[in-house]
């Protein structure tokens, strides 16, 4: 698969993680007034995060940045890869996760 269109389908589930974790953060908000939310952060730092945060956007906006990094340096694209897909694919899990677990 050619590198543009590996970049356009991680733009989209970039864009998918946008639109999970806004609903996300909103059900988080929820659960908070409701005094629910006692925790730091959604993923610790061996879980690849830079970012630490109790709302997804914040690892989303870290995903953006890196994806914007991998657009910039397309030479490193693989080597960028083998980092971003495990982190993309555990913040959408974690998001279904939240989804069913939050009803």
């Amino acid at each position: 698969m050619p590198h543009t269109q590996v970049i356009e389908q991680l733009k989209a589930s970039l864009q998918t993680a946008y639109r999970q974790a806004i609903d996300a953060d909103a059900r988080l908000d929820e659960l908070k007034k409701a005094g629910h939310v006692k925790f730091d952060a959604i993923f610790s730092a061996s879980e690849g995060f830079k970012s630490k945060s109790n709302r997804f956007t914040p690892y989303v906006q870290e995903l953006a940045a890196d994806m914007e990094a991998m657009i910039q340096a397309p030479e490193s694209l693989a080597t960028a890869l083998e980092s971003y897909i495990p982190k993309l694919a555990l913040l959408l899990q974690t998001m279904q996760a939240f989804k069913s677990n939050a009803k």
